[in-house]
């Protein structure tokens, strides 16, 4: 009898009070609802589902039946709004499902946001730009701290900082990311790059080229560094006079002659060419030049 009544008391400290599941069970155990008495959770941060698959879970869910109930709250005495499952109401749907197992819970707006936001965090394959919306949004609605945050979802708080700074990002990357044509790796570099113009070169760059994570970070790093590969000098290189001699000079061989001069005073002349017949006429005027 000893042991029974020690057991007793382990449960109550499990599930908050023994007594208090057998007078209201719903609230803990898993029932069977009609799925046409449940509505989608207005407050899901998913935006996109991957329509393969959710038939795939569909055809699991066929063969199988839901393993992990969905998690609802009740609205009234005939309908039940979704707090968690969104992927599993879905694919029930699409299998034909006319009751699903649930678990009925109570709780309010603000409960059922973060119970949502928290729970996709940690079982679905959010993008990275999703999970950062999630944070962001517990972050802004629910009023948690990074800190606080951090112990909800079981993340570092330096994790959560680096997905919050993604948001930063312009428009255009961060589509690129959730469309998977950039790794979190290639945008945890990017965001180290102050400039959103060179973010979005990098990032086209990235794109066209198929950089690996480590090039991207090369590139930021040479960019903050002040060391672009293939820099071109500019005309401010040259002192004015010098540029007005190397417009004479273009005029007067009818190419364009460019003129490179260093700080200390050496340089050189290059006066192109495009064909024989054209040097030909270059030394015909350099030839007048001297006579």
């Amino acid at each position: 009898m000893a042991k029974k009544s020690a057991l007793g008391r382990g449960l109550g400290a499990l599930i908050d009070d023994v007594d208090d599941v057998q007078a209201k069970p719903e609230r803990n155990l898993s029932n069977e609802v009609e799925i046409s008495k449940i509505e989608a959770n207005p407050y899901q941060p998913r935006t996109k589902f991957d329509e393969e698959a959710l038939n795939e879970l569909a055809q699991s869910i066929k063969e199988l039946g839901i393993v992990q109930p969905l998690t609802v709250r009740k609205i009234n005495n005939n309908s039940y709004q979704l707090i968690a499952g969104e992927r599993r109401f879905r694919a029930a749907k699409i299998a034909g499902l006319s009751k699903v197992p649930v678990y009925i819970r109570v709780a309010d707006d603000d409960k059922m946001l973060e119970l949502a936001l928290v729970e996709n965090i940690q079982r679905e394959d959010l993008d990275s730009i999703e999970v950062a919306i999630s944070y962001q949004r517990l972050i802004d609605e629910i009023k948690l701290t990074q800190e606080s945050l951090s112990e909800r979802v079981g993340k570092k708080r330096s994790t959560i900082s680096n997905y919050l700074r993604l948001l930063k990002l312009p428009a255009e990357i961060q589509k690129g990311i959730r469309e998977k044509r950039l790794l979190m790796g290639h945008a945890r570099a990017l965001v180290n790059v102050d400039d959103p113009k060179s973010q979005l070169d990098i990032f086209q760059l990235t794109v066209q080229n198929d950089f690996s994570v480590r090039k991207v970070e090369e590139l930021v790093r040479e960019l903050n560094n002040g060391k672009k590969e293939n820099k071109a000098p500019s005309k401010s290189a040259l002192p004015k006079e010098y540029e007005s001699l190397k417009d004479h000079l273009s005029n007067h061989f009818k190419t364009k002659v460019d003129l490179k001069r260093t700080n200390n005073g050496k340089g050189k002349i290059i006066i192109p060419f495009k064909s024989d017949d054209d040097l030909e006429r270059i030394l015909a005027v350099m030839d007048q030049m001297n006579s």
